[in-house]
């Protein structure tokens, strides 16, 4: 059975030059990067040349990274660790009504503290507005976290013009890039944030290394105590293969960003203009500001994991919802923002691309899935219902 593979932003394949990279550091060279013998030495160089070409994937200086394990960490680090050091200037935090949930539950704790959190609404398209962020902006807000793209949907913001707006208002601007570092240009400099969140595997390396990203002078509590690992902000022994692989990958994904970019965008075309020749099929997200390879679309009257079952079964991997919601079998709370009814939001489906999908592969499942729709309508109450079915 042919295998078609379009759930990219939930796991991506690893580099060969990444999992070549980490292999010496499982066995030959597997001593602690803090200890003073010569067997921390090559894994505390290791470390060094890793932070080095993270930091030069996204335009920042070295001593700005601090490793993680996850994305969802490094949000939840710099929503707590930034909102924490800076409480005695305000308690209010402004975030969007799509942010990724470790941003949201994050800031859910910090409520329970005494905190207060507004959520800036997006357009239909899943588009903050920089209008929008002002019109929340307080002068006691101290945090303001807007995501630089949207793992779902795909939509790209304008991170640039709202740090910006924000600047000169005290306030510390953090952003999500956890779907955009390493597959769109970024340059923290550029975007004039103080904080960034990354993780490894969105640029082909592997789960379980990631990154926050910290302007220098950018005040930040603690978020992991008990050790001088990470400058002393994140404590625990390092992760030493995965942040070299993830050193690697950066370092690739720096030089071939472009050529992927080249290749994902015609192909992410072909796939949405597919799709909208089904009736009943809505494209959601911005129609041409989002992320290359990612189509997320809604088919309506019917479920989104009635479909993931079905093509699974013909060997094609897709998604419905982001990842860290897809099993939880209820409706996306983006798709929901952006003002989609709950009943046409079940219905959700996310195709995300990667460097090894071809234009047969589009063609594949652009010929599977329209007859797995039809069928599935056919058992639908609700599409039997509309008035053209009459």
């Amino acid at each position: 059975m042919r295998e078609v593979y379009m759930d990219n932003a939930a796991a991506r394949p690893v580099l060969d030059e990444a999992v070549e990279a980490m292999s010496p550091y499982f066995g030959l060279k597997y001593g602690n990067p803090q200890s003073l013998h010569r067997f921390g030495e090559n894994p505390a160089v290791a470390l060094q040349e890793a932070r080095e070409r993270t930091a030069s994937l996204i335009g920042a200086s070295p001593p700005e990274i601090y490793f993680t394990s996850s994305g969802s960490e490094s949000n939840n680090m710099a929503i707590k660790g930034l909102a924490i050091a800076n409480q005695k200037k305000g308690r209010h935090i402004v975030v969007s009504a799509i942010e990724h949930q470790s941003v949201l539950h994050s800031c859910k704790y910090l409520e329970r503290m005494g905190f207060e959190t507004s959520e800036v609404p997006v357009d239909s398209n899943g588009v903050v507005s920089k209008e929008g962020l002002l019109e929340v902006l307080r002068e006691d807000t101290i945090l303001v976290s807007i995501m630089c793209a949207n793992t779902e949907v795909g939509t790209m913001q304008d991170i640039k013009g709202m740090s910006d707006a924000v600047r000169g208002s005290g306030a510390v601007f953090h952003t999500d890039a956890v779907a955009a570092a390493g597959a769109i240009p970024i340059d923290v400099g550029e975007l004039g944030v103080d904080a960034l969140s990354m993780a490894a595997q969105t640029f082909y390396g592997p789960k379980g290394a990631a990154a926050l990203y910290l302007k220098k002078g950018t005040r930040i509590a603690p978020f992991v105590d008990g050790g001088i690992q990470e400058d002393g902000r994140r404590a625990g022994t390092e992760n030493v293969p995965a942040i070299v692989g993830m050193g690697v990958a950066a370092q690739v994904a720096s030089e071939r960003m472009g050529e992927w970019m080249k290749k994902l965008d015609p192909l992410r075309e072909r796939l949405s203009s597919g799709l909208l020749k089904m009736e009943h099929v809505r494209l959601t997200g911005h129609p041409t500001e989002r992320l290359p390879g990612t189509v997320s679309v809604c088919i309506e009257y019917i479920e989104g994991e009635s479909m993931l079952l079905m093509m699974s079964e013909r060997g094609i991997a897709a998604s419905s919802g982001s990842a860290c919601t897809s099993r939880a079998l209820k409706a996306s709370h983006v798709l929901l923002a952006m003002g989609i009814p709950h009943e046409v939001a079940h219905g959700s489906l996310v195709f995300s691309m990667g460097k090894n999908n071809s234009e047969d592969d589009v063609d594949y499942v652009l010929d599977v899935l329209p007859p797995i729709v039809q069928k599935l309508r056919d058992m639908s109450p609700l599409y039997r219902k509309t008035p053209q079915r009459r």
